[in-house]
């Protein structure tokens, strides 16, 4: 999957963890592009199964893509973390960056990171 579905599942969460349901143009608005754009990339997530679009336009998450989003929003958080309270770096910049690495990050890496933010929270 690429970076922009990844994008679009974890916004799609976000927003249903908050408000409890989601309709194409709330993702269009939180991630700053055009309705037909989030039209597109929600086609492709339901034709790769990952949403279903409700017949009042409602956007739900399968299970295969609450796995998906919640791995990547996992990401999101901790390596935001990981940037923010363990290396210094701003809050801004650290939601920016983790925003991209969550992307390209190797599963190896993630985990050591997963692992060292444990080890530091238990005291070590």
């Amino acid at each position: 999957m690429q970076e922009s579905g990844e994008n679009y599942l974890e916004t799609i969460l976000i927003l249903q963890n908050k408000y409890g349901s989601v309709r194409s143009i709330d993702v269009a608005k939180q991630l700053s592009v055009s309705k037909p754009s989030v039209s597109r990339a929600m086609g492709i997530l339901r034709d790769d199964g990952f949403i279903t679009m409700e017949p009042n336009g409602e956007l739900c998450l399968t299970e295969a893509g609450k796995a998906r989003a919640g791995a990547i929003y996992e990401r999101h958080r901790l390596i935001t973390a990981f940037l923010h309270e363990t290396v210094g770096v701003s809050a801004e910049t650290a939601e920016t960056d983790a925003c991209r690495i969550e992307h390209i990050i190797s599963e190896e890496t993630f985990e050591k990171i997963k692992e060292f933010l444990a080890k530091s929270l238990s005291g070590m």
